[in-house]
């Protein structure tokens, strides 16, 4: 290959990215179990700290998760006592929100997650980390779902 020309992409980009993120979830995942949590759980706690009290439907738009997912992932949360799930603002809605013992683990566990940030930067180095954070939010935008006209829905 000559200097002028383009490289190709090679394999599947899906595969890799499972990869990686294998790899950083495994660095995450360490490091926040020393609070008892896991980075899925690390997020929905402070999703849930950030929105405030929010319709399940809410806050899995927020943290870009289905459904399904969210509420499988909360069951141990409520069973912990660090969310918990009440009645929302009319009879057929619900509200999920931190309890007071949920904000206590979202900040022991922030101290974790600040540990594990700052070793994956220093891994990768922080230049590194600050590309791939753009090249990240570039192509979610690029693939967020648009109503056809190219609008984000």
């Amino acid at each position: 290959m000559n200097a002028t020309t383009t490289p190709k992409p090679q394999g599947c980009t899906n595969l890799q990215l499972r990869q990686l993120m294998r790899r950083v979830t495994q660095q995450y995942d360490a490091e926040l179990a020393h609070a008892g949590l896991k980075t899925t759980q690390y997020s929905l706690l402070s999703f849930a700290l950030k929105l405030g009290p929010s319709r399940p439907a809410d806050l899995a738009a927020a943290i870009k998760m289905d459904a399904s997912t969210l509420t499988r992932n909360l069951k141990p949360l409520i069973a912990a006592g660090w969310m918990r799930m009440a009645a929302g603002r009319d009879g057929r809605s619900r509200s999920v929100m931190l309890t007071p013992e949920g904000v206590a683990k979202r900040a022991e566990a922030k101290q974790h997650w600040k540990a594990a940030q700052l070793r994956l930067n220093a891994t990768l180095g922080e230049e590194r980390v600050v590309a791939l954070h753009a090249l990240i939010q570039d192509s979610m935008a690029l693939l967020a779902p648009n109503d056809g006209a190219g609008n984000p829905v």
